[in-house]
């Protein structure tokens, strides 16, 4: 049966290889903790970005979490609440979240591959997304944990577009 030896090999291949793979190409830093698990940190315009992967066998998924390098102050954890659920409201894929004990803001998303292959391309995109949803909201981020602004004001602060160059 040709299907079923297909579908043995497919599940051979874990996806965390690829994305060790992109991550050396792009000259991140990069640790191997287990054969399911990969951790990096890669520099944005902000700030530095801790992203952890994870091959599920089970669930066919590769999850990544991307944390900020700021602990939210008990004082802010409401509006940072407040602020996430604006965000996420606007997010097409992935989210983020709040770890309350860590007091850590976290970007998550996940590839369901349900019995496909990975593909680099595939890796890049979920790499790209995360990156992109931390740089794009990091300042509105600050802004409510450092600044003290509230979440709308936060949020409209980082959402205007500019054109043309100084």
């Amino acid at each position: 049966m040709a299907t079923i030896a297909n579908f043995e090999a497919q599940h051979e291949i874990n996806p965390v290889d690829l994305v060790e793979h992109v991550a050396i190409n792009q000259d991140w830093a990069v640790e191997r903790t287990s054969d399911d698990e990969l951790t990096m940190a890669v520099a944005g315009s902000w700030t530095d970005y801790h992203i952890s992967l994870n091959w599920r066998n089970d669930l066919e998924s590769l999850h990544l979490a991307c944390a900020f390098d700021f602990k939210i102050p008990e004082n802010r954890i409401a509006e940072v609440y407040k602020l996430v659920a604006q965000v996420n409201e606007q997010m097409w894929l992935g989210h983020f979240d709040i770890w309350p004990h860590e007091g850590l803001i976290m970007y998550r998303h996940g590839l369901m591959l349900n019995g496909s292959l990975a593909t680099p391309g595939q890796c890049e995109a979920l790499m790209k997304a995360a990156l992109e949803a931390c740089e794009r909201y990091y300042q509105a981020f600050q802004f409510v944990v450092w600044a003290g602004k509230d979440s709308r004001e936060a949020l409209s602060s980082i959402m205007f577009e500019t054109e043309g160059r100084a």
